[in-house]
């Protein structure tokens, strides 16, 4: 068993049906592996989802898979973390979005493998990242 944390570029391909990505975690389901969003990544999917022209069927589509995701709500020590990341980083002349600092911090806290195709994560100390949607 596996638990991962999806970023938004990895959780909004999985509301259409056909995309190969939304087959493949769906099967990782059955070998019991988990799966995981967080505050900043439904902040950022629900936005992306609304804004396409089949915003509806989307948005009925990922509040059925959303059941399937555990979550997370970051709190105040996440938000400490995420900051000290970025302060960190950036005194070592790299930048990380406060986004992606806060999903890096849930995946931290929680010792997720965070899912992602964004190469910025891959400066953040002793965090495990794999992209399943590269060609």
């Amino acid at each position: 068993m596996t638990d991962y944390l999806l970023d938004t570029n990895h959780a909004s391909p999985l509301v259409t049906l056909d995309h190969p990505l939304r087959e493949y975690v769906l099967g990782r389901f059955d070998q019991a592996d988990t799966f995981a969003i967080c505050t900043p990544i439904v902040t950022e999917l629900l936005f992306g989802l609304r804004g396409l022209p089949r915003a509806t069927r989307n948005l009925v589509e990922w509040r059925r898979l959303r059941l399937k995701f555990r979550f997370y709500a970051t709190d105040e020590t996440d938000a400490e973390v995420a900051a000290e990341l970025q302060v960190s980083l950036r005194n070592k002349g790299q930048q990380l979005k406060t986004v992606d600092a806060l999903i890096a911090a849930i995946a931290l806290r929680y010792d997720l493998i965070l899912l992602t195709t964004d190469k910025d994560f891959g400066a953040v100390p002793n965090l495990r990242c794999e992209n399943w949607l590269k060609g």
